[in-house]
């Protein structure tokens, strides 16, 4: 996503161009609530797709004349990654239900971004792990979804920022200044 640098100057926008319920900055904020939720269920499709293709690949590929999916370490992982997704699960369906409710806020929706992008992430290197090098190559696509969690990780405000934003809430001191 381009992030360009703009300036306007003497630019006038007549009053019939304004954007509708445009007023300040919390409603832009209003936007953030609903775009933080959304990168949690991109969160959780980059984590699923990454822990499938693990999935796949350690029960095909072979290492000492059995699939590497019949080691431990390897079981104990996708178990891992398994857990992490179904917890992501479990979140985006109450978050559904809360939007669905008019109760999902902004603070909830810091939490889920921050929740989300933090585990996918790591669901992600995860898989990178089970494939070795092999997770590196383009046609495996783990790559690809490691990257794209660091994207996630990044846009509508990093784990620090929404850090911030929860503990304002939670604490009722703002430590943005």
């Amino acid at each position: 996503m381009w992030q360009p640098d703009i300036t306007l100057d003497g630019v006038r926008v007549p009053l019939a161009n304004k954007l509708a319920e445009a007023r300040s900055f919390r409603d832009a904020t209003r936007v953030l609530t609903g775009t933080r939720g959304s990168a949690a269920w991109e969160s959780l499709g980059h984590a699923l797709a990454a822990y499938e293709i693990a999935r796949e690949y350690a029960t095909n590929r072979q290492q000492f004349g059995r699939p590497i999916a019949s080691f431990q370490l390897v079981q104990a992982q996708l178990a891992g990654m398994l857990a992490e997704i179904t917890s992501m699960q479990l979140y985006c369906f109450r978050m559904s239900q809360l939007q669905e409710q008019g109760r999902w806020t902004g603070t909830m929706a810091s939490l889920a971004k921050m929740n989300h992008a933090r585990k996918a992430r790591q669901v992600c290197l995860d898989a990178r792990d089970i494939l070795g090098g092999n997770g590196l190559l383009v046609e495996n696509h783990v790559a690809r979804h490691l990257t794209d969690m660091e994207v996630v990780h990044t846009y509508e405000g990093t784990d620090n920022i929404q850090a911030l934003l929860i503990g304002r809430d939670i604490t009722g001191i703002s430590a943005l200044t």
